[in-house]
């Protein structure tokens, strides 16, 4: 039985919290929860059932606490909070010995030292593919020679309202009235100028050939009616493309469903014996 601590208690992290007690029950079990909004908290144990069938927490829901408390009651932390604080609590959760999976995987980008520090403890950082498909053959591809990797997220102009990167650029999206190319650059850059918009540029650059290597085009489109991430990659292996048209989360517009069931895919993948795909 895995013991798993929740940190960030929105959208996604109610969706994951409901679906570990009603789908992994039997391997798993939420103990603990930690979000700095006491609303969100309490909401979310609204949710949930008291009564968990392991018998590790009869009669009550998981416990709201601090995160420095919570590391030490659980086998594995879920990140489900904001970018800002991702590095800090991977850091702690990686210090403790414990493992942990990352939604904000925009934030892994640059930290070298805390993969190694991870390799060193025999601690493991999952990081979902979130909203996009094809990461296993990108991850096949890239234990030989990558030549180019190239993703084009197309998104309804309206979808990047807020990015840094339009605020800065001072980009009208009002005045969108056609397919635009608005941003062309590295991944890294990608995500520091949309950090809400193209995370899945980070998973992707981190299976294959690097932040910096991975180009990103992003086009406004007045006539999108959903969010589509393709990938296109070339190396020794051949060439592989993959496209993927996202449909939101019924609980919030504004998260891709299949990022939602990546995290919970890769949970099943944490707690079962048998593992499938690269």
């Amino acid at each position: 039985m895995i013991n798993i601590g929740l940190v960030g208690c929105g959208t996604i992290g109610s969706e994951l919290a409901v679906y570990i007690q009603k789908k992994l029950n039997a391997k798993a079990c939420l103990v603990a929860v930690c979000d700095v909004d006491e609303d969100k908290t309490s909401s979310l144990c609204q949710k949930l059932e008291p009564a968990h069938p392991c018998g590790c927490c009869t009669n009550r829901l998981p416990e709201v606490m601090v995160f420095d408390k919570l590391i030490s009651k659980v086998d594995l932390v879920i990140e489900t909070a904001v970018k800002q604080a991702a590095v800090e609590l991977a850091r702690k959760t990686v210090e403790s010995g414990r493992d942990i999976m990352i939604m904000s995987v925009g934030a892994m980008l640059g930290q070298q030292s805390l993969f190694e520090s991870a390799r060193q403890k025999g601690v493991k950082i999952y990081l979902p593919s979130g909203a996009i498909c094809g990461l296993d053959g990108v991850k096949s591809a890239s234990i030989g020679n990558i030549t180019k990797v190239v993703l084009t997220t197309t998104k309804p102009p309206k979808g990047l309202a807020g990015a840094p990167y339009i605020i800065e650029n001072k980009i009208d999206l009002e005045a969108i009235d056609r397919d635009t190319v608005i941003f062309e650059g590295s991944a890294l850059d990608a995500v520091t100028g949309f950090p809400k918009n193209v995370n899945v540029s980070a998973a992707l650059s981190l299976a294959g050939i690097g932040p910096e290597k991975t180009r990103v085009l992003i086009i406004a489109s007045p006539g999108a009616v959903t969010n589509s991430h393709q990938i296109e990659v070339e190396g020794q292996f051949g060439k592989l493309t993959s496209r993927t048209e996202n449909v939101p989360s019924p609980n919030n517009p504004k998260t891709s469903y299949l990022a939602v069931l990546s995290a919970m895919a890769t949970l099943n993948q944490i707690v079962d014996s048998v593992k499938v795909g690269t």
